[in-house]
């Protein structure tokens, strides 16, 4: 009970500060028959112990399912919460559905691109950045705020998605410095990226009247196949993922990808074959830079920063 107990109600109290006191919040797990109530006095929705049905879940969570709104409600300050009003124009955007009145757009001061094959490590990569670049934010407040868009492949079967890219970030160290947000797709379908990108480049920071609360947006396409260059038209720089294994010379030079690089990434440069990765690649990226990093320690990735920024 003592987890549940303070887990439970510090995200029902989290969602009604942001003005997203509307969002039901579920438990369920091993929880004894008489912690129950005091959960749901505490905030908690619902609770489902062991013995519940996945349908029972799955309605309940259907059940709390509404359309849209344009404008959030006030967070417990007063005032809608601007992360949480940036979330919902988010959402309409990328739904193609109506915005509220008054939405400010501007072009976001950088956009980086990054891209590559399923399995290169992109997620791990761009969490990396995004917490180098809030690091190096807090001695420099000028930065301002990073912010990431991750697409994440959508089932043609079922229309659902694992957004599992925020995985990759330590929420627990970086905590709200970096706003992210996961989106699912079809293949290379970034008919919304322009206007997201235009709505996160036009949300005002408080702290700084006049100034935008993210400077730089960090925007991690699906996993891309050889052919797949389109995130190329809606960024400013395009990093290129690559990793040891994967192909020849001969395959690097059919692959389209390594075309639309700006700064080629040679990513998990502590395997076997790195050497050859880099040789090759080198052969083909003329004086574009090529940078070995291995995301999972931090290792290049300050340097890639520097290279981008």
């Amino acid at each position: 009970m003592a987890d549940a107990a303070v887990l439970g109600p510090r995200l029902v109290g989290d969602l009604a500060e942001m003005g997203r006191g509307d969002i039901p919040v579920y438990m369920g797990g091993i929880l004894p028959s008489e912690d129950i109530p005091k959960l749901i006095d505490l905030g908690i929705k619902a609770c489902f112990t062991t013995g519940t049905g996945l349908m029972e879940i799955v309605n309940a969570v259907r059940g709390a399912t509404r359309a849209y709104a344009p404008i959030v409600g006030e967070g417990a300050g007063g005032g809608r919460h601007a992360i949480a009003q940036l979330s919902r124009d988010i959402s309409l955007a990328h739904a193609g559905k109506a915005l509220r009145n008054g939405v400010r757009r501007a072009k976001p001061g950088r956009v980086i691109g990054v891209t590559g094959s399923p399995g290169a490590g992109k997620s791990t990569l761009v969490a990396a950045l995004a917490g180098e670049y809030t690091r190096r934010a807090k001695e420099n407040p000028s930065l301002g705020r990073a912010a990431v868009v991750a697409f994440d492949p959508m089932s043609p079967i079922t229309s659902g998605a694992l957004l599992g890219d925020r995985l990759r970030v330590d929420f627990n160290t970086l905590g709200d410095a970096i706003f992210y947000r996961s989106l699912a797709i079809t293949s290379e379908d970034y008919h919304s990226l322009d206007d997201i990108l235009q709505i996160i480049g036009g949300v005002e920071d408080p702290q700084r009247p006049g100034q935008a609360m993210f400077q730089t947006v960090f925007v991690e396409t699906v996993g891309a196949g050889q052919n797949e260059t389109a995130i190329r038209k809606h960024v400013g720089r395009t990093l290129v993922v690559l990793t040891p294994g994967m192909g020849d010379a001969v395959q690097m030079d059919k692959a389209g990808i390594l075309e639309i690089a700006d700064v080629f990434v040679c990513n998990k440069a502590d395997y076997p074959g790195q050497n050859e990765l880099v040789k090759n690649l080198r052969e083909v990226a003329g004086r574009r830079p090529v940078v070995e990093t291995v995301a999972t320690m931090g290792t290049g990735v300050p340097a890639l920063l520097d290279m981008v920024l």
